[in-house]
């Protein structure tokens, strides 16, 4: 059901956000969407999120781009409406000087990514200027938090070390809705996983759920602004990042506070926000607020929604994954994963979700995807 600012929205009218409903508590854009309407609908959301109360006009602006997988599949990755719609969104709002930022990992390759989940036509479309922050001109330099780190400092003794592009530029992330083998779900917190941290990122992952928290203490002190727009079109439940079922949901989140969005998007796949970890966390030492009780939610009613997601299961890759992270193997965790013996571990992880579950299940659930109105949009890119 689309409430009455939708209507006055798309009518002409910009929506009024009352004053009374939103000072002192955080605010997260919940907006009906369709494709028809995809780009008003993201540019919506931010401006009932406030966009332009917390990001700097006349700074630059990246835009951090998720890619989960170097292969399209419905809510992986940042989805290429959701990036036009941003792009121009901000550019209507005045944001001039626009910076995508793409990653790549051990196992996914950030050309071949932008390339198949089509933001590579989105960013030629719109002439959206790149940064691929593992390829040069970037360059890592060293970092010191002034605040307190849970996990960081004792996991890299040598020191953190940050894109040398992020600091004293907004950021923008793109995140998507689904679920996660090592955090329940994934959503904007995790989007910086990608992105501040360089290849070595997989050290952290026994301790994800206080790296995200570091991760966003960090991003409050070299960004003059943060925001996420989150993309629930193509919504995934099961054992994502990657070997999810897809779900189509018809939603776009927005919203300055990445905890918030988190909660708010957890609670509508059916968790209990608070009662993950990352967001329990981060609420507790002030980086936002994960209680859906003390979050305005502007737009849609949320009260009653419960997509019914799982977040438990597992692949043959996160099994052996967690036996070295939390389980039997944990004695082994350094020897495995921080020796040249990790490569195997990086090989088995592409022979199972590139072999195995793509030409399996995957391939066949794209086929249907394709089919639905979003499925007819991507393949119009």
């Amino acid at each position: 059901m689309v409430s009455s600012s939708d209507s006055a929205y798309r009518s002409g009218e910009l929506p009024q956000i009352e004053e009374e409903r939103t000072q002192g508590r955080p605010v997260v854009a919940v907006v009906a969407t369709r494709p028809e309407t995809v780009f008003d609908d993201v540019q919506h959301a931010m401006d009932l999120a406030g966009v332009t109360q917390h990001l700097d006009l006349d700074a630059s602006t990246l835009l951090k781009i998720n890619i989960s997988w170097q292969h399209w599949y419905p809510g992986c990755s940042t989805s290429p409406w959701q990036l036009e719609g941003v792009i121009r969104g901000l550019r209507n709002m005045g944001y001039a000087d626009l910076i995508g930022a793409h990653n790549g990992t051990v196992v996914v390759d950030s050309f071949e990514g932008e390339e198949n989940n089509k933001h590579k036509a989105v960013q030629d479309k719109l002439d959206l200027p790149v940064v691929h922050l593992d390829s040069a001109p970037n360059k890592w330099v060293g970092y010191k938090p002034k605040t307190p780190m849970l996990v960081l400092d004792d996991i890299f003794p040598e020191g953190i070390q940050i894109p040398e592009t992020f600091s004293g530029k907004n950021i923008v992330h793109l995140p998507t809705m689904k679920t996660h083998v090592f955090t329940t779900m994934t959503g904007a917190m995790k989007n910086a996983f990608g992105g501040l941290l360089h290849r070595k990122r997989h050290w952290t992952h026994s301790v994800i759920h206080e790296t995200l928290v570091d991760l966003l203490s960090i991003q409050k002190e070299i960004h003059p602004g943060v925001f996420a727009v989150m993309d629930g079109t193509f919504a995934g439940d099961g054992p994502g990042p990657r070997a999810m079922r897809w779900h189509i949901k018809d939603r776009i989140l927005a919203s300055a506070d990445q905890v918030a969005i988190d909660a708010v998007a957890a609670k509508m796949m059916g968790f209990d926000p608070m009662g993950i970890r990352f967001i329990r966390l981060a609420h507790e030492r002030g980086l936002g607020c994960g209680d859906v009780s003390e979050i305005d939610v502007v737009g849609e009613e949320i009260e009653g929604v419960n997509w019914g997601f799982t977040g438990v299961e597992n692949t043959f890759a996160s099994r052996g994954q967690k036996m070295i992270y939390w389980g039997p193997l944990k004695p082994l965790e350094n020897f495995l994963l921080r020796s040249p013996l990790v490569s195997l571990a990086f090989l088995a992880s592409n022979l199972y979700h590139n072999g195995y579950w793509l030409k399996t299940k995957g391939r066949s659930r794209i086929k249907e995807a394709l089919k639905t109105q979003w499925g007819e949009l991507f393949k119009s890119y």
